[in-house]
């Protein structure tokens, strides 16, 4: 497939990421001509805008580390709202597609939400992102101040947390041995099934008990 970027058809090849040099006012030309489309995705940083269309094993992975955050709230009992696809915007500032969002300690600032405002309502506490582009990067979640940051990469989960003005790797304030767990999650769906990773994540949690 040929990369196209026209008026009317925008088309990249899988894996292909695109800069291009715009402000605000093209990126919102673009998001409104993308639609809901899952692909390309697309970012606004000031004076540039990214294209990526993901790989199969991006859904894949972004689908499975969801699954490991929802089985681990689940778990603890604890209260959430998930949300994918979203759209994270800052007028002029940022624009950002997280894979997914979760909101956990402030889920009550967006039940029965049909909008969220980026700018007056809270962030959401867990973001996640998967990385096989070189797409990603940290930074981009600071303007909105989003706690926590998962970036799984080359089958690694990076945990950071916003400290002060930046962020720091660390571990999940949420989840302790959750790069463990991820990792081990992702060599199970790698040599089977995406399935038999969570089964065993259940029964892992079980055991703990």
């Amino acid at each position: 497939m040929d990369t196209v970027i026209t008026p009317q058809r925008i088309e990249l090849p899988p894996g292909a990421v695109l800069k291009l040099l715009g402000d605000w006012q093209d990126y919102q030309v673009l998001s409104q001509q993308l639609g809901d489309r899952s692909s390309p995705r697309i970012k606004y940083r000031p004076g540039e805008i990214l294209l990526m269309a993901p790989l199969p094993e991006h859904g894949r992975d972004a689908s499975l580390l969801a699954d490991i955050a929802k089985v681990l709230l689940d778990h603890l009992e604890q209260r959430y709202d998930s949300f994918t696809p979203i759209t994270m915007s800052l007028p002029e500032i940022s624009g950002i597609e997280p894979d997914y969002c979760f909101y956990i300690e402030n889920w009550r600032a967006v039940v029965g939400k049909k909008r969220i405002d980026w700018q007056s309502d809270p962030p959401p506490d867990l973001a996640i992102e998967i990385d096989v582009t070189s797409y990603t990067d940290i930074n981009d979640f600071l303007p909105y101040r989003v706690p926590e940051v998962w970036i799984l990469k080359s089958n690694q989960l990076l945990i950071y947390r916003l400290q002060a003005e930046s962020y720091l790797l660390t571990e999940s304030s949420y989840f302790p041995n959750v790069r463990e767990i991820v990792q081990q999650c992702v060599q199970i769906a790698n040599e089977q099934t995406t399935s038999e990773a969570i089964r065993w994540l259940r029964n892992f949690l079980r055991e703990q008990h």
